[in-house]
């Protein structure tokens, strides 16, 4: 198995998730994947404090003069080249999993990020071959253990890749304490 540590940040409304963006990290060889939806309902986002000031600042940026002349809309700079549409960000991050030999995921309370990955490809069904149907949960095999205290983290949460990075700390951590 190969295990793929990663995060979702994503708005959620009791009834919808719309994913914000993913980051991704394979153990075996380090490769990563961060992508940030083109498609997220920006008007939502804007009026959910807690996303404005946790999520939206790791978001990519305008540089230079770009930031005095974008719409009252703007979160992040739509030209950068990790923001995609929705559907570019289902194929890379296919390629990413089928990319990887016999794939586990994991993730730190996943259940919300699996459904954001698996709404990724439509339905649950949906999901293409070589991409797991769950995701396993770094927080139960923390409860399992007996709770220990975690690593920090020490800059960079709720930005999806900074978090993947992150559940790969926490997991050979784990991975120590198991042995």
């Amino acid at each position: 198995m190969t295990r793929i540590f990663y995060d979702t940040e994503f708005l959620e409304d009791g009834r919808t998730i719309a994913l914000i963006s993913i980051g991704m990290v394979r153990e075996s060889d380090g490769a990563e994947l961060y992508l940030v939806n083109r498609d997220m309902p920006i008007r939502r986002i804007r009026k959910h404090d807690w996303l404005m000031k946790n999520v939206v600042p790791s978001l990519p940026k305008g540089h230079g003069d770009r930031r005095n002349h974008v719409p009252s809309s703007w979160l992040f700079d739509y030209c950068d080249p990790l923001v995609k549409r929705r559907a570019a960000i289902a194929a890379e991050v296919r390629r990413f999993i089928q990319d990887t030999t016999d794939p586990q995921l994991w993730a730190w309370y996943g259940a919300y990020d699996h459904v954001a990955l698996a709404q990724l490809f439509g339905r649950m069904i949906d999901l293409p071959n070589g991409v797991p149907m769950w995701t396993n949960d770094l927080q139960q095999e923390c409860q399992r253990l007996g709770n220990p205290q975690m690593p920090e983290q020490s800059a960079g949460v709720h930005n999806a890749l900074a978090d993947a990075r992150h559940n790969l700390v926490r997991a050979q951590f784990l991975d120590s304490l198991a042995r």
